[in-house]
């Protein structure tokens, strides 16, 4: 059973309720110091854990092929080792993207507070992106990283452009003021009061989620002509594109899941270093309503799978990504192009 007097349970249990939130805490692996804190000052380290928590819980219930493998694990009474979150954002030449702040930003206010450093950047440049990956300066092995990325709209044409101001030019900003002073105390004090924190938590994980109206599906169309990326975001906004778990040997893990007829990529992604190897589930499909009350079935969140070698330079784990990698699993979200070519009802 997972210990639930302590602050990350304290959160995790107040954001899902007793049930879900100690189910979600029995899911993932929680470092045995940061789950034991206690008292009434939530830590920024603990504060990010239950935030992770929360929105691994979420992903999941997005993702049925990432569930159905979650409930495997915990069967055989294992647990998910949460390796990182990745989220996808906008950014135009200019300005922010409606009240939102402009592409990473919008993310760096509320992790850079909650103690994450940016780590490294990855050009996508096949995609028109930036990815970044944000670690935690007090616990990086055991706190998810994320895999933070924007994609840049001045990039492509005019049309695209057009597009994609009609679709993203009215997102709303879900921080209110106290989320926001719950962050600034964070980034003074590196700790925060355990009722403000427990207030707020809901707010800053709604930042996780899609913040402009529904799109049309011409526009829909359109972005997804030039950018499958950009396309997703139109439909799932800044939710989990995938989480990840780590695992001893993934390559192993991925035949298995493959003979069991699990929706496994095809090919293993192996970094330069050859130190960090990735697959992942195909995304799932999920039907989205556009504008105008029409439905379509479109690509959904993923589950991914890493294993990570030490690093003989520091004799610690190698917690880098791979651009060549990123590139690859970032496919698992194409849309087919019976999707692209659909008429519109």
């Amino acid at each position: 059973m997972a210990r639930n007097d302590g602050m990350i349970a304290r959160l995790v249990t107040h954001m899902l309720g007793t049930k879900a939130g100690i189910g979600a805490l029995e899911t993932v692996t929680v470092d045995p110091a940061l789950l034991a804190e206690q008292g009434e000052t939530v830590s920024r380290a603990a504060f990010a854990m239950a935030m992770n928590v929360v929105l691994f819980h979420g992903l999941l219930d997005r993702v049925p092929s990432g569930r159905a493998y979650v409930d495997e694990i915990r069967a055989r009474g294992g647990r998910v080792t949460f390796d990182h979150g990745a989220l996808r954002t906008i950014r135009f030449a200019y300005g922010p993207t409606g009240s939102l702040p402009p592409g990473e930003d919008a993310f760096t206010r509320i992790l850079r507070p909650l103690g994450y450093d940016m780590a490294a950047v990855y050009p996508l440049d096949r995609l028109r992106m930036t990815g970044r990956a944000y670690r935690h300066a007090d616990a990086p092995a055991v706190i998810p990283q994320f895999f933070l990325s924007e994609l840049h709209v001045d990039r492509f044409d005019a049309e695209f452009e057009a597009a994609a101001h009609r679709v993203f030019d009215a997102s709303a900003d879900p921080l209110d003021d106290a989320a926001l002073a719950l962050l600034a105390t964070f980034a003074t004090d590196g700790q925060a009061p355990f009722d403000r924190a427990a207030a707020s938590l809901r707010a800053i994980v709604s930042a996780f989620d899609r913040q402009h109206p529904l799109p049309a599906f011409e526009d829909y169309q359109l972005l997804l002509s030039r950018s499958n990326e950009a396309a997703w975001i139109a439909t799932e906004g800044n939710a989990f594109n995938h989480a990840t778990d780590r695992v001893a040997n993934v390559a192993a893990l991925a035949d298995r899941l493959r003979a069991d007829g699990r929706p496994v990529k095809d090919k293993l992604e192996i970094s330069m270093s050859g130190r960090v190897r990735q697959t992942a589930f195909r995304a799932d499909s999920v039907e989205r309503e556009f504008a105008g009350r029409r439905l379509k079935t479109v690509p959904g969140s993923f589950f991914e799978f890493i294993s990570r070698d030490i690093d003989p330079a520091t004799g610690a784990i190698d917690l880098a990504f791979d651009t060549g990698n990123a590139t690859g699993i970032f496919a698992m979200t194409q849309a087919s192009k019976a999707i692209a070519n659909s008429k519109v009802d």
